[in-house]
């Protein structure tokens, strides 16, 4: 049954395929999400610890346990065999619920702690979900799933969590985490079923974007060495996008209070679901580009276009051009215009256009275990020296430190790939012309 599936049906039918590669990624990493970001929902007034706000604390100390998966991820993720994702995805996410069992039945303050150890886990789970879809024809079109359960997962999640609360009016805040990953754990194993028999690339595959391999210590030490000057700009870029997208997210019931009093929980998914549909049919329309080149730097473009759009948002947002709802749609629509294209397809473009047998988990985890430190360092620096500063204003002035700085950023680290590029080129030209005259200089040796 397996090999009928894998063999007849998704090797053959390249539109089955793609639908079944969309949903099942879709689906594996939307129930992740049901692990780790509904607890968010909760205000869990009147709850300190430290001195500071206790939902503050378990946000921060999960998004630590998560940092320190990326960290853990550049080894791992960038090492793994194909053999080893079901079990090691699987056995990830049992450990993030057992650790939110323990979440609801230790008392607070100490239960903190299993929040840490819920995120500890979870941080692999996107590059196990991603090693699936990497180095194809069509890895674009792809990702689609995988990137709007990021987009829009966490929202969705949200109006759910609210919904299943309204339901059960008796489960409390710190029980309603472990309640949602067993709602959501019969669909997880039914997506890593359908992951598991994704066939590998194809030659043809292979061909067009590179093989991906795992990754040794040698290679790696290689690899970065080769991308060091640009790949540098695009880490600080995309930590500086993942902590606004961290704020934004983790914070968005706080922010809408501030600029909606009359706000509805529905808005929390509407807003996420305008971003992701628009954003994703943009990446989409990428792999319409068979050149990598050109894939390359129109993934680029987009990014330069994210960077913008979000600070231009912003101002129209405080001169009233844009109301409160419009502001988050754009601001929604413009951050992952720029973060989600290098999450997703800009390492796996530059592979292919530079022509290197590496894998894209490689250059994603050192991005996320840099931005997930931003992450936690911006909400530090809130707690501890921004005082009483709306919720909202903190992501306004971010918009537009993201949008200058990281446009800056991204015009140096091209410039960079450029002249490597033109570097690399002009060495295979060289060897080709020496190939040329040692093969012109036999055959007149010989004709002598």
């Amino acid at each position: 049954m397996l090999n009928w599936i894998q063999k007849i049906l998704l090797a053959k039918h390249r539109l089955l395929f793609i639908v079944w590669c969309v949903v099942a990624s879709f689906g594996a990493y939307f129930s992740m999400y049901a692990y780790r970001k509904p607890f968010i929902t909760g205000t869990y007034e009147d709850l300190y610890l430290w001195g500071l706000d206790y939902k503050t604390v378990l946000i921060i100390v999960q998004v630590l346990g998560y940092m320190v998966s990326k960290f853990i991820g550049i080894k791992v993720i960038s090492e793994m065999r194909p053999s080893q994702r079901i079990k090691l995805i699987m056995g990830l996410v049992l450990f993030a619920e057992l650790a939110l069992l323990g979440f609801g039945l230790v008392p607070h303050p100490y239960n903190f702690l299993f929040l840490f150890l819920n995120g500890l886990p979870l941080g692999m789970v996107w590059g196990i979900v991603f090693s699936f879809l990497e180095g194809r024809k069509f890895t674009e079109v792809l990702i689609f799933g995988l990137s709007i359960s990021v987009i829009i997962g966490s929202g969705l999640l949200k109006t759910i969590y609210l919904q299943v609360q309204e339901w059960f009016p008796f489960i409390s805040e710190v029980w309603m985490p472990f309640t949602m990953g067993g709602i959501f754990l019969p669909f997880f194993l039914l997506f890593v079923w359908m992951l598991s028999v994704i066939p590998a690339p194809s030659a043809k595959d292979i061909a067009l974007r590179t093989e991906r391999i795992p990754m040794d210590r040698k290679r790696k030490k290689k690899t970065f060495s080769f991308f060091s000057g640009g790949l540098i700009g695009m880490v600080l870029i995309y930590a500086l996008l993942l902590t606004m997208r961290d704020f934004r997210d983790n914070f968005s019931v706080e922010i809408w209070n501030e600029i909606d009093p009359d706000w509805e929980k529905s808005v929390l998914s509407i807003t996420e679901l305008i971003s992701g549909v628009t954003v994703l049919t943009l990446i989409g329309l990428l792999s319409l580009i068979k050149n990598n080149r050109l894939g390359f730097w129109a993934t680029a473009s987009l990014v330069a276009c994210g960077l913008l759009g979000g600070g231009m948002a912003t101002y129209l947002y405080q001169v009233n051009f844009l109301s409160p709802f419009y502001w988050m749609v754009f601001l929604g629509i413009f951050l992952f215009m720029a973060y989600t294209p290098i999450q997703t397809v800009f390492f796996d473009r530059m592979l292919a256009v530079y022509k290197f047998r590496a894998n894209a988990g490689f250059f994603i985890y050192i991005c996320d275990s840099i931005g997930y430190l931003g992450s936690v360092s911006l909400l530090l620096y809130k707690e501890f020296f921004m005082g009483n500063m709306d919720w909202h204003l903190v992501l306004v002035y971010f918009s537009y430190g993201v949008s200058i700085i990281g446009s800056l950023l991204l015009f140096m680290a091209m410039i960079y790939f450029k002249r490597i590029y033109n570097k690399q080129n002009s060495v295979q030209g060289s060897e080709m012309v020496s190939k040329v005259v040692e093969t012109n200089f036999q055959i007149k040796e010989v004709n002598l």
